[in-house]
């Protein structure tokens, strides 16, 4: 079993979490941006709020900016973490050569709680590798959460 398919069952059991950069792969250059996500909502917002301010009243805009922003940050912001994270998650759990390229970047990491309740972690400045072997073998046999 390589590092990665135990990675994998780890995840999956519950035992091991990964950490994503969101700002990082939420912009315009990243496999997994997507500008109707971020652009699209924010551009109807504003010129909703300056027709607003156009055809009716200043405050009326002012309102409606308000309102939209309050929208974006409750509502839309936390299902777009949301999908960055899924979709991050699928491209890089993958292949082992996305894995390594966007663990070079710095964009992800990873987090355990053992058993004995020692936490462990990985950034970049270590070899996901090393810390995935590291991790006890006994961790791989406990049951996934909810079941």
């Amino acid at each position: 079993m390589t590092e990665l398919e135990r990675l994998r069952a780890l995840m999956t059991a519950g035992q091991v979490k990964l950490g994503v950069h969101i700002r990082r792969m939420n912009s315009p250059g990243s496999p997994v941006y997507r500008s109707m996500e971020n652009v699209a909502p924010a551009a109807v917002i504003l010129v909703l709020s300056f027709g607003s301010t156009m055809l009716v009243h200043f405050y009326l805009g002012a309102v409606v900016l308000a309102a939209g922003c309050w929208w974006w940050l409750a509502k839309q912001l936390p299902r777009v973490k949301d999908g960055v994270f899924d979709r991050t998650a699928a491209l890089v759990l993958a292949d082992e050569r996305q894995f390594d390229f966007w663990w070079s970047q710095g964009v992800l990491s990873l987090y355990a709680r053992l058993a004995d309740g020692e936490e462990r972690a990985a950034t970049s400045r270590q070899s996901w590798r090393d810390w995935v072997r590291a991790l006890p073998e006994e961790l791989q046999i406990l049951e996934p959460k909810g079941k």
